[in-house]
């Protein structure tokens, strides 16, 4: 549902609702643009519209557009959620001081690798496993909450349009990582490590690893992102000279 305000012939301001997305079902995500005078009068005409079947209202924006959050806050919304965004210039990325920890994991049996997108099937099953295992554990809010994949969807978007990495452990996958090819850029989908591994630097080395690939292959930029709640992620992202960017911050109201 989408609704404008008009000056003249001119629209000036837009609000809209739509579903959040499957990870929160219940929900529905209020976007605004154009004159910030025009939010609250859309916004109150949007609350006599709304559908059946939702219990509350998110809205998300960046900590530097002062007029939506002044919006959200005024209206009565709560700030429930930040959520970070970061960037890498890969021209100027030098994998050497990472090269120290990727030879004391090699020397205890782990060695990093890009997973060929004609792996055997039990790779596959492993990659999978993994990425269960990171959404079960890695801290999230609903704008950081990914859609589910199953094997085969994960299996067809590296296949498509990722470079997956894993490391190994005496041949076992214990830690994966996938980034999504965008032109010049690569954005980080997933990190995670198994269980019994973390605490050893393999999510650095492998990320590393990855992003040293990603420039070797002729990418300039990476992305990547998540919620401030993902301590272990915003360490080694630290460690690996990402810059962070204004916070993203989710507003929730209950309706």
């Amino acid at each position: 549902m989408r609704l404008v305000a008009e000056r003249g012939v001119e629209v000036v301001a837009t609000a809209s609702l739509s579903p959040f997305g499957p990870a929160v079902p219940d929900t529905l995500r209020l976007d605004l643009a154009g004159d910030p005078a025009a939010f609250t009068p859309l916004y109150l005409a949007l609350l006599t519209r709304l559908p059946a079947g939702y219990r509350r209202l998110l809205g998300v924006t960046r900590e530097d557009w002062p007029e939506t959050m002044h919006f959200f806050h005024v209206a009565g919304f709560r700030n429930a959620w930040q959520s970070w965004g970061a960037h890498l210039d890969l021209t100027r990325f030098d994998p050497a001081p990472f090269a120290r920890l990727e030879e004391r994991l090699y020397l205890a049996g782990y060695e990093p690798e890009r997973l060929s997108t004609a792996a055997p099937q039990a790779d596959w099953a492993a990659l999978h496993a993994l990425y269960t295992l990171g959404v079960q554990d890695a801290s999230r809010n609903p704008t950081t909450t990914p859609d589910p994949l199953s094997p085969g969807d994960l299996r067809t978007g590296v296949q498509r349009e990722e470079a997956a990495f894993v490391m190994r452990y005496r041949s076992e996958l214990v830690a994966s990582t996938r980034l999504k090819l965008r032109g010049q850029e690569v954005e980080s989908e997933q990190t995670v490590t198994a269980r019994a591994h973390r605490g050893q630097g393999v999510a650095t080395a492998l990320k590393a690893h990855a992003l040293g690939w990603a420039r070797a292959a002729g990418f300039t930029r990476a992305g990547t992102g998540g919620t401030v709640l993902n301590l272990p992620m915003l360490r080694v992202n630290t460690l690996l000279g990402y810059v962070p960017e204004p916070m993203w911050v989710t507003w929730e109201r209950t309706l």
